[in-house]
């Protein structure tokens, strides 16, 4: 399997990826140090003490991929949020401090969420919901 946001994507449900990626970033722990081989004794419970997780090269790979891939989905969701909004009588002001952005920067978002993912006849009713392009 490739570890690729797309590969991931259609196999990973938003819920699911967050809670793969928060499992993985918890299991390491955070070390710099290149790994490297203890010789420790087997019949010893003390070496349990030292013992400190890391993610391997396939399980840090996946975090990063289940990064993009929580990204790109919660970015999708915001089309969703902004129609819901706009349905509600929100301004773009409101939208905007909801999102932490100004007021032009969320509809020229949304107007490009709106093209990327709906048809056209779903598009057409998405802007005339946004209405005109906010000013300064």
């Amino acid at each position: 399997m490739s570890i690729t946001p797309e590969a991931l994507e259609a196999e990973f449900s938003l819920t699911t990826a967050a809670t793969r990626l928060d499992f993985l970033s918890r299991r390491d722990n955070g070390d710099t140090a290149l790994n490297t081989v203890r010789d420790d004794d087997a019949d010893s419970w003390t070496s349990l003490l030292q013992d400190s997780t890391q993610l391997d090269v396939h399980e840090s790979l996946e975090l990063l991929a289940l990064g993009e891939v929580i990204a790109r989905k919660a970015h999708d969701s915001q089309l969703v949020g902004i129609r819901a909004a706009l349905r509600g009588g929100a301004d773009w002001d409101a939208i905007a401090a909801a999102l932490g952005v100004g007021p032009q920067e969320a509809w020229d978002s949304y107007t490009e969420s709106v093209a990327r993912q709906l048809d056209a006849d779903a598009a057409a009713s998405a802007r005339e919901l946004a209405g005109a392009r906010p000013g300064r």
